[in-house]
């Protein structure tokens, strides 16, 4: 008898699944002979394109001294901050490796202020006071500041055959750099090119860009550095 009344309870249990299976498999059924229901009308990537591309223009006609230069919401600007992302993270995952690896002399030291004067101060926002940075931030601090000066370079003083940060009628490439931009921006460029393009440039930008704000926000609520983030996103590859 117990066995039995075992079965039956087990028999009431699983009744209801097995409805349910079955009015699932009707329902798909059913579904795959019905006549198709009228497309909805939804903004699509051509139409949210399509305001990207008005907004840029509105900038440029009410802008037009900042437009013709690159300045504002931009193609030119759009690259040139891509591409100081993408830089970003080779130089914080070079940071983070060197760090793992103990390549940075005296990390931890903080430096002195009176030998380093105001330029090694930092505000802390636990204390509300100043301290002085350590010295694996300024080695970090002055990487950056190199790459700083390259993007400077590239603005009063650009090579014949580089891409300026600025746009300029003078320039060699600036009949390129137009033609450029123009076929680049909306939503979503070209991703059927592949390879070395202008479109994967952009969207690597995007992605680098994209990628330091959720690194810079992941930090922040942590209570971490980008470096602890980075090497916790790799599963602690570097340290």
């Amino acid at each position: 008898l117990p066995p039995l009344l075992h079965l039956l309870k087990y028999t009431s249990t699983m009744a209801p699944l097995r409805t349910l299976a079955a009015l699932t498999l009707a329902a798909t059924s059913v579904s795959a002979f019905a006549p198709a229901s009228p497309a909805v009308s939804r903004p699509t990537t051509a139409v949210a394109s399509a305001v990207f591309d008005d907004a840029v223009k509105d900038w440029a006609e009410e802008y037009p001294e900042f437009a013709k230069w690159g300045w504002g919401p931009s193609v030119q600007a759009e690259i040139w901050n891509g591409r100081h992302a993408m830089f970003g993270w080779v130089v914080m995952c070079a940071c983070a490796y060197h760090q793992g690896h103990n390549d940075f002399p005296d990390a931890d030291k903080m430096l002195d202020l009176k030998q380093w004067g105001t330029l090694a101060t930092i505000a802390d926002g636990l204390e509300k006071g100043k301290d002085t940075i350590s010295n694996e931030r300024a080695i970090i601090l002055i990487a950056n500041v190199h790459a700083f000066f390259v993007g400077i370079a590239a603005t009063i003083a650009p090579l014949p055959f580089s891409d300026t940060l600025l746009l300029d009628v003078n320039h060699p490439m600036y009949e390129w750099q137009v033609e450029r931009n123009s076929k680049l921006g909306g939503i979503m460029p070209d991703m059927k090119q592949v390879g070395i393009n202008p479109h994967a440039e952009l969207m690597n930008g995007r992605m680098a860009m994209m990628g330091l704000i959720a690194c810079v926000s992941y930090s922040f609520i942590q209570g971490q550095s980008m470096i602890d983030t980075i090497n916790e996103w790799v599963g602690g590859a570097y340290f």
